[in-house]
């Protein structure tokens, strides 16, 4: 019989991603046959040992599901909230379990992919990917090539510096101008503190491509399953698992 990682089982079975799954683990929530296992190695027979989460039953999935949502402003991407905020799953009704594949802020629109696959998610999240996010950004003012290059370069956060980023400087209005920006990171609230960095605080944020996954024509609130090209075209750069 077939031994599996307890973390893989977990993120097989679409209640998390595998790095989700190993906090999971680390926080003892997880029992095999009714003992508490935190060790991150520890293997299971899948058709033989029972897996709980909580005290839930935890059962792999078969079908796979891939969403891409096109999250409005309001939503925050965890799959509950205990302060009764709206979440993205509100938006979604289906019956199967999904999680986010990363985050979007709240006050942030745009592209948001949803799946029960916790091996892709954890690839598509794992900065040795570098996969590129592209988003289109209104904020104050028009910035200085000299401010515009301090972000090409990399700046100095509290917590990180960033990596460098592609910009393109897209409309000028009155008090405000739009720009298309490309990174690869997502930590939180990166963009809006890399243009606060500089003087120019974000107005509007939407978040258009993540690798080669398109927003399109979808409307804010609305959601589609990905098609295969959409797929092939994400594991493609993962080798094609």
């Amino acid at each position: 019989m077939e031994l599996m990682r307890i973390s893989k089982y977990l993120s097989v079975s679409g209640i998390t991603s595998r790095r989700k799954a190993e906090e999971l683990i680390r926080s003892g929530r997880i029992t095999i046959n009714g003992k508490i296992i935190t060790d991150l190695s520890f293997k299971i027979i899948p058709d033989l040992d029972i897996v709980k989460l909580d005290g839930n039953i935890i059962k792999m999935n078969v079908r796979k599901i891939y969403i891409k949502l096109f999250k409005p402003a309001g939503y925050i991407t965890s799959s509950s909230d205990e302060f009764g905020r709206k979440t993205v799953l509100d938006l979604i009704d289906i019956n199967e379990r999904i999680f986010s594949i990363g985050r979007l802020d709240k006050d942030t629109r745009g592209l948001l992919l949803l799946t029960n696959d916790g091996d892709l998610a954890y690839k598509i999240t794992h900065p040795k990917y570098e996969i590129e996010k592209t988003y289109r950004v209104r904020i104050k003012g028009e910035p200085k090539d000299e401010e515009l290059n301090m972000l090409k370069v990399g700046i100095d956060l509290d917590d990180f510096k960033t990596s460098p980023a592609k910009i393109k400087l897209l409309n000028v209005y009155h008090n405000t101008c739009d720009l298309l920006i490309k990174i690869h990171e997502g930590k939180k609230r990166q963009i809006r503190r890399m243009f606060e960095y500089i003087g120019h605080p974000v107005i509007d944020l939407i978040r258009l491509k993540i690798g080669p996954i398109e927003l399109g024509d979808l409307k804010e609130g609305q959601w589609v399953y990905m098609n295969n090209t959409e797929l092939n075209s994400l594991k493609k750069i993962f080798g094609g698992r």
